[in-house]
């Protein structure tokens, strides 16, 4: 997202995604946000009446709008769309990431459940909603390359479910290795779904 292109509240959804990913709910405060975003501090009470509460909900739904969308480019990118290749996207986008940046950031929306989801149910169903917002098009794009319908949600399940531990794995090891297991092990699991092991 380029933050010169958007107004003051798209960049700061934005901004409370990246920092949230990189340390949490609890430690990013509506004052780092706004600074991030380059928005006046007092424009978050303009745009975020219910607060902080408010305003990680609109984070988390935008991350996982953004992961859904991304799964279309990941498959436009594949020569021959498989669902193993796709899942070898997925996790190539952190793989990419923590060789080049290191390992300070994760998900958002696993942030955000990790820290919030016991606190208040606006904030799981926020997470529940996004993490469904990138499930429905992995599982499309299964049925696409050819996996039956009724294991196209399961499996887009597992897909997500097994990223998602791989890169809580990725950042407490330091390395990208239970990101590369995941391809390696679940890739052939995915493809028979398809018919093609």
């Amino acid at each position: 997202m380029a933050q010169s292109r958007y107004g003051p509240r798209e960049r700061m959804v934005f901004s409370a995604a990246q920092l949230i990913r990189r340390d949490g709910v609890a430690a990013t405060g509506m004052r780092d946000v706004a600074a991030l975003a380059g928005a006046p501090r007092g424009s978050l009470q303009h745009y975020f009446p219910g607060g902080k509460e408010q305003l990680v909900n609109e984070a988390v739904a935008w991350a996982g709008r953004y992961a859904g969308k991304r799964v279309a480019r990941f498959v436009a990118d594949l020569d021959q769309p498989t669902p193993s290749g796709l899942f070898a996207a997925m996790a190539a986008q952190w793989t990419d990431e923590y060789r080049v940046d290191g390992f300070a950031a994760g998900c958002p929306v696993a942030a955000a459940t990790v820290d919030r989801a016991s606190s208040g149910s606006s904030t799981r169903e926020a997470a529940a909603g996004a993490f469904a917002a990138w499930r429905g098009p992995v599982a499309e794009a299964l049925t696409g390359m050819g996996v039956p319908a009724a294991r196209a949600d399961p499996l887009a399940t597992l897909m997500i479910s097994t990223l998602e531990g791989a890169i809580l794995i990725a950042r407490a090891e330091r390395d990208v290795h239970a990101l590369d297991t995941a391809v390696r092990e679940l890739g052939p699991l995915l493809d028979a779904a398809a018919g093609r092991s």
